[in-house]
C-alpha cells in the first residue's frame, strides 16, 4: 500500500541515509548518565563508590546478555539460524531491564552487598527511556515497535500506508506520567528500594499489556518473550506485590 508518511526520518551522511534512532539512543545513555549523578550528588550513598561501580558494571553487563536474547526469542524461528550479525544486532529495553537486574544482583551475592541499590536509578532510567523512544517513533515501521492495524482515532500511518497504534507514542505519555509519579513521592518515606521495585513493576506492566496491540510473535503458550519477561519480573516481586496490594487497601478501607 502506497504511504504519504514522512516516517521514517532519516538524514544523510556521505551519500548514505541513517536512522535518527542511533543518535536519540547515544543522547538517551549522556543525559541518563548525566541525570544519575547529578541526583546522586544529593543525597547520601550507603554504597561506597568503588562497589556502586561495581554493580554498575554488574547492570551493563547483564543488560547487554539479557537485551539480545528477549530480543531474539521475539521472533523464535530466529533461533534455528542464529548468527553473530543477528545477536548484535536484537535488543530490547525490557531484556536490558530484565537482565540488569539480575546481573546486579549477582555482582551484589559476589562483593557481599546487602543494601538496595535502585531507587536512585529510577529518574535516570526514565529520563533514558523517554528519549530513546522519540529515536524508536521517528523510525516508523522500520523498528519493530509499532503496533496493529486500528480503525481508532490514534491511529498513524507509520511509513506502510496502514493506521496503526503508535505504540512508542503511547510510551513516552506513559513514561512522562511515572515522571512525574515518582517526582511526587520524592519526599515520602518508602523502605529502602521500593521505588525500584515499583518503578519495575509498573512499566513492565504497562510493556505486558501493549504488547497485546502489537504484531507480537508466541514464544511460548500463545505469549511473546516480552509477555514472559514481565510475569518473571512480577514472580520475582511478589512478596512486595503482596505487601504494597495490602497497604493500598488498609488505606482504601481507613479513608473509605
Amino acid at each position: 500500500m502506497k504511504s504519504n508518511s514522512p516516517f521514517p526520518f532519516q538524514f544523510e551522511l556521505f551519500g548514505n541515509l541513517y536512522h535518527y534512532h542511533y543518535l536519540f539512543e547515544t543522547l538517551a545513555f549522556i543525559i541518563g548518565v548525566r541525570v544519575y549523578y547529578y541526583l546522586k550528588k544529593g543525597i547520601s550513598d550507603p554504597i561506597s563508590d568503588e562497589n556502586r561501580l561495581w554493580i554498575m558494571l554488574g547492570a551493563m553487563l547483564g543488560a547487554l546478555i539479557g537485551s539480545r536474547v528477549v530480543a531474539v526469542l521475539e521472533t523464535p524461528e530466529v533461533v534455528a539460524h542464529l548468527s553473530f550479525s543477528v545477536l548484535y544486532q536484537s535488543k530490547t529495553i525490557v531484556g536490558g531491564l530484565l537482565g540488569g537486574l539480575f546481573g546486579v544482583e549477582i555482582i551484589k551475592k559476589i562483593i557481599s552487598v546487602n543494601i538496595a541499590s535502585g531507587d536512585i536509578y529510577v529518574i535516570p532510567i526514565l529520563t533514558a527511556l523517554f528519549i530513546g523512544r522519540i529515536g524508536c517513533f521517528s523510525m516508523g515501521i522500520d523498528e519493530p515497535t509499532y503496533g496493529i492495524p486500528t480503525s481508532s482515532l490514534f491511529g498513524m500511518d507509520l511509513g506502510d500506508g496502514i493506521e496503526r497504534h503508535p505504540i512508542m507514542l503511547y510510551e513516552m505519555f506513559y513514561l512522562v506520567v511515572l515522571l512525574i509519579f515518582f517526582r511526587s513521592i520524592k519526599n515520602k518515606k518508602l523502605i529502602n528500594g521500593d521505588r525500584f521495585k515499583l518503578f519495575m513493576i509498573l512499566y513492565f506492566l504497562f510493556r505486558f499489556l501493549v504488547e497485546f496491540i502489537k504484531p507480537y510473535q508466541p514464544l511460548f503458550l500463545n505469549l511473546s518473550s516480552i509477555h514472559w519477561s514481565a510475569l518473571l519480573i512480577f514472580a520475582y516481586y511478589y512478596q512486595f506485590i503482596i505487601r504494597i496490594s495490602k497497604s493500598i487497601f488498609i488505606r482504601s478501607q481507613h479513608y473509605g
